[in-house]
Order: structure tokens, then sequence, then C-alpha cells
């Protein structure tokens, strides 16, 4: 393995790209389509609609660029059709632009940033960061195979720091909170994690075995929703001020959840219930590909954009009670 320079900043040997680099690579709206192009089609355009390559480029269209050829399709398309592009107002230079700032920003990019950076209204950039986030809602590939730490949290603002008329009161702790169970594999450090309504042994559990291997020690704190799993399972006890004992801890998923509340407390400040499971997406998705060169994550964010679609409709449509502010 390579020796690590005594004053190398973290993950040295990553490839970064500066903002100017990243402006220079979109300089017009054109090269932008180029580039999605050619991370969606690898130069050979494919109709989204029958799969066929019988293409025609160039079509004479006001906003698609393609034509499918195959006597049974012959529909005109672009290389935001089937996307969370599709029908977008902005220019795919924009698109470009957003992708790198949410990629490399750690603890997120909050909208009004976003509207400042990009030259567009703040409703544009909040459904634009919306639309990103669902390129980071993937099925995980596999079970983590182990050792796997497994911990839940609580997302939202204090009962004590709330406008009297929003005062649930009902306690202190996590009430007026919602909940998030995670789980970290120690072996590849790839994450998961999931906005649950309960904290109950069937929930929590269930989430364990959906994501880690039958085989695969599992760590947690002493919360009795644990006992139980199938799984070869140790656990420390917080209660008493336990924290590590041998290999059991779950400090590395409480880090992945440090990172998180950063972001709620200094970049969003207010999140929703409702939007939440998209935020955690988000976080997930850019830490397990924190490894890569950054125009590789921007390649993994955009061919994430294909076959997603979140309308502005759908997106402010109200959900009853989980849409209440946190």
């Amino acid at each position: 393995m390579e020796r690590r320079p005594k004053k190398a900043p973290g993950k040295y040997w990553r490839k970064g790209l500066s903002l100017i680099d990243v402006v220079n690579m979109f300089p017009t709206d054109e090269a932008a389509r180029d580039w999605f192009e050619e991370v969606r089609w690898g130069g050979e355009p494919a109709c989204p609609n029958c799969g066929s390559v019988n293409v025609q480029s160039g079509a004479k269209h006001p906003s698609m660029t393609h034509r499918c050829r195959e006597r049974k399709c012959r529909k005109f398309f672009s290389v935001t059709t089937g996307t969370a592009m599709q029908s977008t107002k902005l220019s795919l230079r924009v698109w470009a632009l957003a992708i790198y700032l949410m990629t490399t920003e750690l603890k997120g990019r909050a909208s009004m940033k976003l509207h400042r950076d990009l030259g567009i209204s703040q409703k544009a950039a909040w459904h634009l960061a919306h639309r990103l986030r669902e390129a980071w809602d993937t099925k995980q590939a596999s079970p983590f195979a182990g050792p796997v730490e497994v911990d839940e949290t609580y997302i939202g603002g204090l009962e004590r720091n709330k406008h009297r008329s929003k005062k649930l009161k009902a306690g202190r702790g996590p009430v007026g909170k919602t909940a998030v169970v995670g789980a970290k594999d120690r072996e590849t450090g790839q994450v998961a994690a999931r906005v649950i309504r309960r904290t109950d042994g069937e929930t929590l559990k269930g989430f364990v075995e959906e994501h880690s291997e039958l085989e695969a020690t599992v760590y947690t704190d002493e919360a009795r929703a644990y006992r139980g799993m199938n799984r070869r399972h140790e656990s420390v006890k917080h209660s008493v001020a336990e924290y590590v004992r041998g290999m059991a801890h779950t400090n590395g998923v409480e880090s992945f959840w440090s990172m998180l509340k950063r972001a709620h407390k200094g970049t969003f400040h207010k999140l929703s219930a409702k939007h939440l499971q998209r935020y955690v997406n988000e976080f997930c998705g850019r830490h397990n590909i924190r490894e890569l060169d950054t125009i590789d994550q921007m390649r993994v964010v955009a061919r994430g954009l294909e076959g997603k679609r979140l309308r502005f409709k759908d997106l402010i449509a109200p959900t009853g009670e989980s849409a209440k502010a946190l």
C-alpha cells in the first residue's frame, strides 16, 4: 500500500476538480448535453421507449434531439427523456454544475445557496436539489457481509426550542422527532439508512435482516428491540458509559449520524419528515462513493437520474401527519 505523506489532506489519493475546472468543462449547454449523452449512452444513443439503437440524431424538433427509427415507435426523445431531468426548464449546464456542487458538499447544500450559486429561483433550486437526491435513491447491491454496526437516531428540533403552539407536551428526548435506523459495514465502509415510524423489535430486526448476511456479526447498543435477532450479536451498554468493548461498538455508524446532524443544524436548519428520506438517501449515497474521483462521482449521480421522475406537484403534495416540520 502506498505510504501516505505526513501532511497530506484527507483522501489525498482522489483526483478532485476545482470549480474553475468544472466551469471550463461545461462552457455551454451543448457541452453539458454532450457530457450527459456520453454518460448515459456511451456514444450510442438508445431510444428510452423501446431500447432500439436505430436512432436519428439531430432531429428537427424544438426540444428533442433524437428520433427512433423503429416503425412501431418513431418517437422523439433527448438525453433527459426518462430521467429526473425530463421536462426541465433549466439548462443542462445548470444541471451539470448542480451535480458537482451537491456531490462535493459533504454537509449538503441548502436551496438558498444553490439558488445564489446557479442564478435560478429558490423554488427551482429546491426542486432541482430534490430531483438530484432521487439519483441516490438506489437499492443496496447486496447485504453487508460484516461486521455490521447498527444504530438508530432521531432527527428534529428540541421541544424546548419550539414555539408554544407547536410543542407536543408529551415529554422529552425523541418526542416530536423522526427516527432513522442505519447500518455500516466495517469491511467496505458502506452505509444504508431508512426513516422508520417505530423503533420496535419487528422494525429494527427486520432492517438488520434485510441489510446484513446471515453469517454477519452485528454490533448495536443495548436497546431491547435488538434482542433475539438471528445473527451473531454483541452490544455495548451506553447507559453505563460503555462505548467500546473489544470489537463491540457503534462508533462508525454514529460518525455517519454526526455528519447528517451537522447538516441539519448548520446547513438546512429545518427538515421535514415528509422529505427526510431523500436527505438520508443523499448522505448515504455521497458517503458510499466518497472514494471515487470527483468526475466519477458526478457520473454516478448522472446515471442515477435515469428512471427517476419527481414532478413539482408531486413534491409538494400533502402527506398528512408526516409533513410536520422538524
